[in-house]
């Protein structure tokens, strides 16, 4: 399980979101530029948190979304790695 919740794009969104608190830690007003970073990364963490939800489904075999950017032949490929 440590390897999905460590992964690069969910510690980057979470690091993004670290940065959005603080400078709201600032006295400036809240404006439309603020309002699109809030929801930019709103959109990479739910894609962040996807894709761990795509490789955990696929390591333990199950269907995963066509359009999902997880490779099911490299998943399978590890499931049958670990499994010799």
């Amino acid at each position: 399980m440590r390897k999905y919740l460590f992964g690069t794009g969910l510690l980057s969104a979470i690091t993004g979101g670290i940065t959005l608190l603080r400078s709201m830690k600032n006295d400036e007003p809240f404006t439309w530029r603020t309002a699109l970073a809030w929801l930019s990364w709103g959109i990479t963490l739910a894609l962040a948190i996807g894709s761990v939800v795509d490789s955990y489904r696929g390591a333990r075999g199950k269907l995963i979304a066509g359009d999902s950017p997880v490779d099911r032949d490299e998943v399978f490929a590890e499931r049958i790695k670990r499994k010799r």
